[in-house]
């Protein structure tokens, strides 16, 4: 359980992420709504996944989604120029946050 907890901490990761970024300074309301709830449940999804995961691997692996989601998510939309160096460095990502679940059952 702490996995998904952990997954779903690092999806919501990417939406605070993206929400911080369109409230233009916390000058928008819905964005710094989105922003403040998103952040809170995040970390809290964090630091209950972290009772049962390493730290460091925990943090990795909860970064490297929010990252690689929120550059999806960018270049999705148009934020961002798509480029398939960043779609294979997202992979990448992706492979070694996979790679960070396997060890870490060991």
């Amino acid at each position: 359980m702490s996995w998904v907890i952990l997954i779903i901490s690092g999806m919501l990761e990417a939406v605070w992420a993206t929400a911080l970024g369109r409230s233009e300074g916390f000058t928008k309301v819905a964005p710094t709504i989105v922003f403040g709830v998103a952040l809170v449940a995040s970390m809290g999804g964090l630091a209950w996944a972290m009772r049962d995961i390493s730290t460091g691997t925990a943090y990795a692996v909860w970064v490297g989604i929010g990252a690689a989601l929120t550059v999806a998510y960018a270049m999705i939309t148009g934020d961002e120029q798509f480029s398939i160096v960043k779609m294979l460095l997202i992979l990448g990502l992706v492979g070694c946050v996979v790679g960070l679940k396997l060890v870490g059952e060991h």
